[in-house]
């Protein structure tokens, strides 16, 4: 198949575009969502950074804002600290138009803190502080059940995996959704440094693989996860990864674009090149944006070439949030996105 997604029928793009949604589907964002703390310069160990700057952060919080920068419903369910910090997040997803009646608010424990930074030898380095925070402590008792009920797509990550009683939350969640109707959406986010060993992470985060409809990963998650496999072979995804229930699985490879795989067929997308000045959420963005899309219709995954389409909003969108600092606050709008496409 072509590599290139747009060559045709350009205007299959109209279905992204601002207003023809006539029907608005919410995703509902479960796990952690934290401060990060990001030196002042580039190209440096958290030890030599002169300073850091606050930005709002974790990996669900960062898909449910994107969700909602690009029109779409979104809502989030976790646990901050009754603390300014945590009061900033939860005002963060108002003001980015997130439902944030699923948050809760834990009188005893801090909002997590985690310092990033992308030294110069091109690796990010991360220092978390969350001994616990308050996202670990989310209780069961606690879950907004009117969120998760009407939630069209329930997606989650790994690391609320990691500690009861979120550990028992986050499956109870699941389950609720997949009883409710909702597609459970998976990006395992891999952290080893808040793991206790390789095996557990690796154990922990395959526990729960076969009961999602949806899976993002990325080449050193699969590399990870299959013990040492070679991370661009289609037999080791296929074998190893694609389960039976899987509707749609997703290999996100960063400038060079992502893979995708379902049942009927598989393929890949280019990514669109930008000039990176800070890759953080990167992945988040091309998640929100799938899931974004997937959400005004799960028809997409039946057609190839709609899906094909969709991918590319996707990678415009990763590409976009590189191009600016932070996360959240370099998530770009529809309009952005295609712009960018239409240059093509």
């Amino acid at each position: 198949m072509a590599e290139n997604p747009i060559s045709g029928d350009l205007s299959k793009l109209s279905m992204y575009r601002e207003g023809s949604l006539q029907t608005r589907h919410l995703v509902v964002c479960f796990g952690e969502m934290l401060i990060d703390f990001v030196p002042t310069v580039g190209g440096v160990s958290l030890a030599e950074a002169p300073a850091f700057h606050k930005a709002p952060g974790g990996a669900p919080a960062n898909v449910a804002v994107c969700v909602a920068k690009l029109g779409g419903s979104a809502a989030f369910i976790g646990k901050v600290g009754k603390d300014e910090f945590g009061q900033m997040l939860a005002d963060m997803l108002k003001e980015n138009k997130v439902d944030n009646s699923g948050v809760r608010f834990d009188p005893y424990a801090r909002t997590a803190l985690a310092f990033v930074t992308l030294r110069a030898d091109g690796e990010r380095e991360f220092m978390f502080y969350r001994h616990p925070s308050a996202d670990m402590l989310l209780k069961e008792s606690e879950l907004d059940l009117n969120l998760v009920n009407k939630a069209t797509i329930f997606h989650y990550g790994s690391i609320s995996l990691i500690d009861e009683p979120c550990r028992s939350t986050h499956l109870a969640a699941m389950r609720i959704a997949k009883q409710s109707g909702s597609i459970l959406s998976y990006d395992p986010n891999l952290r080893l440094a808040l793991w206790p060993s390789e095996d557990a992470a690796r154990s922990n985060i395959m526990s729960i693989w076969n009961q999602a409809d949806i899976i993002k990963i990325s080449g050193d998650e699969i590399s990870f996860l299959t013990e040492g496999d070679n991370p661009n072979d289609d037999k080791v995804v296929l074998k190893k990864l694609f389960h039976p229930n899987l509707s749609l699985l997703l290999v996100s490879e960063g400038k060079a674009g992502c893979r995708y795989y379902t049942k009927q067929f598989k393929g890949k997308v280019a990514g669109i090149r930008v000039k990176a000045v800070d890759t953080t959420g990167a992945g988040d963005a091309f998640t929100g944006a799938i899931l974004y899309c997937l959400a005004a219709d799960l028809n997409i995954l039946k057609d190839e070439d709609r899906l094909r389409h969709a991918l590319l909003f996707a990678n415009a969108c990763g590409a976009l949030t590189v191009t600016k600092s932070g996360a959240i606050p370099a998530l770009p709008t529809k309009h952005e996105i295609e712009k960018i496409i239409w240059k093509i």
